[in-house]
């Protein structure tokens, strides 16, 4: 077969316009599958990094806008396998103005003496670290966060609150490094519950617990501890490793892998489509040649296997254009307001496994939709083909 590439190639650029556009509408879609292939392998399919897999989060049961009793952790402290324990609180609320994706930042009420503890991930300067404990209005926040706004050690910025009536005006005391490139600012949560006083209810409520165990191996024991403790309290609990906690703010918008898998087979049906449509064009056009090919001594294989190389090289060109574009499109998510918030888009990119994933699915692409036109010309007789006048 490999005799007969030049022949293929000269088939494919018989019509160039149309050969481009069907490459063009190839990339196109071939990137927007890359792209969801990659988020959905992100997402469902990626491994934890070391220190977030010793990591869980205690949320209640029901909703993640429903407190717990901040004395809960001294029940989950004395779980086998936990080391430690963080109450740890979604603030929310506005930087500047909300109108600009730019100031959109994941902003957390935190322990600052268990911080670290937790996170040991977190790189920041003893003194910074000390001024972090000691200063009630203190803020820290990651090195990313901080080159994106142009934050600095010692400014002042205020967050105008939504979820709480509280304007917590904030002096950033440190900036952290961390390997997820996470944009997100940590203040005290003392200031918070002082704000809203300790005597009401949400001042001795927290929106979570962060605990950190001993070993992965413990993590799944430790779930079932926890969850197992207050299941028969007014606030059960809902324990889940860190990684499938940030995807439940993702499942606000309802079953996202479900979603991501039927945009994907929409996506390849509609190809498929034009793909099939183009190449019976291309084939109706050549009906006599392919007359004339078998009296030269053309065999009907020979002539299924040119005219399937001619589509499966057009799909793999297109493919490999559209992986191109996806490349650039995951850039464009991992800077997004999504991918500032949910960590496994923070280093969205199209893998090896996931580019071969698409080009498999290009070519097979290629090969069905010429499948049919290619196999009626294959087996249309000499006679047929060289009366025909379509």
């Amino acid at each position: 077969m490999f005799r007969f590439l030049s022949l293929m190639w000269k088939n494919t650029l018989r019509n160039r316009r149309r050969s481009l556009l069907t490459i063009g509408s190839m990339a196109v879609s071939l990137c927007l599958l890359g792209v969801l292939f990659a988020i959905y392998h992100a997402l469902f399919l990626s491994e934890a990094a070391p220190a977030q897999a010793l990591r869980l989060v205690v949320r209640h049961k029901v909703s993640l806008t429903q407190s717990m009793p901040m004395a809960y952790r001294q029940k989950i402290e004395q779980v086998k396998g936990v080391k430690q324990v963080m109450m740890w609180q979604w603030f929310g609320g506005t930087y500047k103005d909300n109108r600009d994706p730019k100031n959109f930042f994941a902003r957390f009420a935190a322990e600052p003496d268990r911080l670290f503890g937790v996170h040991p991930e977190f790189v920041i300067p003893e003194d910074q670290k000390q001024a972090f404990l000691h200063e009630k209005t203190g803020a820290v926040v990651s090195r990313a966060l901080a080159d994106k706004l142009n934050f600095h050690v010692g400014d002042r910025i205020t967050i105008v609150g939504d979820i709480f009536p509280f304007n917590p005006e904030l002096k950033i005391v440190g900036i952290f490094d961390e390997p997820e490139n996470s944009e997100v600012l940590y203040f005290n949560q003392e200031y918070l519950r002082d704000a809203l006083g300790t005597s009401s209810v949400r001042g001795n409520e927290t929106g979570a617990f962060v605990i950190q165990a001993d070993s992965a191996d413990d993590v799944p024991a430790i779930a079932k501890a926890v969850d197992a403790l207050f299941a028969e309290s007014p606030a059960p609990t809902k324990t889940e490793s860190e990684a499938q906690f940030a995807l439940s703010f993702a499942s606000f918008v309802g079953n996202l892998k479900l979603f991501l898998l039927l945009i994907c087979g929409a996506v390849t049906f509609t190809i498929l489509l034009v793909s099939a449509n183009t190449i019976s064009m291309s084939v109706r056009e050549r009906v006599r040649e392919v007359g004339i090919l078998k009296t030269l001594g053309f065999t009907p294989g020979n002539i299924l296997g040119i005219i399937l190389g001619e589509a499966g090289f057009i799909s793999l060109v297109g493919g490999a254009i559209g992986c191109l574009l996806a490349v650039v499109l995951c850039g464009a998510v991992r800077q997004s307001p999504g991918g500032a918030f949910i960590q496994a888009l923070r280093t969205l990119t199209l893998t090896p496994s996931v580019a071969l994933l698409c080009l498999g699915v290009a070519l097979l692409i290629g090969v069905v939709s010429s499948l049919f036109p290619a196999w009626s010309a294959a087996k249309t007789s000499i006679l047929d083909s060289l009366r025909y006048n379509g």
